[in-house]
């Protein structure tokens, strides 16, 4: 087992049998303990892409290069609201405070992909916990570009989201920015919960700075979940049913079609 460690944490991902391309079966999933084994991860991973390619929805498999580790990633963009305009005014710049340019070649990456986007397709409401909506006014939202990157935390024996993202002009977010386009009802669930929120800390792969939620909780509130499966004899795809919850609070949705194909 390959194991990169970063501070008091370590995250890795073997990706030798999924660069394979050996699917397991669809069904052949199993109810998961609470503390996740990383051939269990694995195992759901797998499955996670054999869905997203029936759906189309997006998440590949990275490798490192000269290594036998990766991880699973995925690139939307989003439209969101700008709660403090002076902030998204700021020239990006490699002097910026807490910003970082990105490379010539992610920005022609970024310039392909935004070329194929449907500005029409933003929604432009968002849904309050009430099941009511939030009006917003087009001029004051934002296109943005977010990257997400699953990896397997060795220290929690869970999934952990590692995310990053950039303006359409190629600047990366601030940790302020960051938490400025979080839905203010989940952000204040998360500022009010200090080990369960965002920080910025280097990718255990790649060296690069990115966001994370802190995997310390994943245990408290997949346990319900797990436990109802267990009752309903029902089986569960761990990573999957765990992205569904984390994946919203940073703005990455998880479409129910998936559940439909378990």
């Amino acid at each position: 087992m390959t194991q990169v460690s970063t501070g008091s944490e370590a995250d890795c991902m073997v990706t030798a049998d999924l660069q394979s391309g050996n699917y397991p079966p669809p069904g052949s999933l199993v109810v998961m303990d609470l503390c996740v084994q990383e051939e269990t991860f694995h195992h759901c991973c797998l499955l996670l892409l054999q869905q997203s390619e029936q759906l189309r929805d997006g998440w590949s498999l990275e490798s490192v290069q000269g290594s036998q580790v990766g991880y699973l990633k995925k690139t939307v963009l989003r439209s969101v609201d700008i709660n403090s305009s002076s902030v998204w005014d700021q020239v990006g710049s490699s002097s910026d405070s807490g910003s970082h340019t990105v490379s010539n070649q992610q920005q022609q990456e970024k310039s392909a992909f935004v070329a194929t986007y449907d500005a029409d397709s933003i929604k432009e409401d968002i849904a309050d916990d009430d099941g009511g909506f939030c009006a917003v006014s087009k001029d004051s939202r934002k296109v943005l570009q977010y990257e997400y990157h699953i990896l397997y935390s060795c220290s929690y024996s869970t999934p952990v989201l590692y995310f990053r993202a950039f303006t359409l002009e190629g600047r990366s977010l601030s940790l302020e920015e960051v938490w400025s386009s979080v839905h203010p009802n989940f952000r204040i669930r998360l500022q009010n919960s200090p080990l369960n929120t965002i920080t910025q800390q280097e990718h255990p792969l790649l060296g690069q700075p990115f966001f994370m939620l802190h995997p310390c909780k994943t245990e408290e509130f997949m346990k319900p979940v797990l436990q109802l499966a267990q009752d309903q004899n029902r089986p569960v795809n761990y990573v999957l049913t765990w992205l569904s919850v984390v994946g919203p609070l940073v703005g990455l949705d998880v479409p129910l079609m998936y559940f439909t194909l378990l």
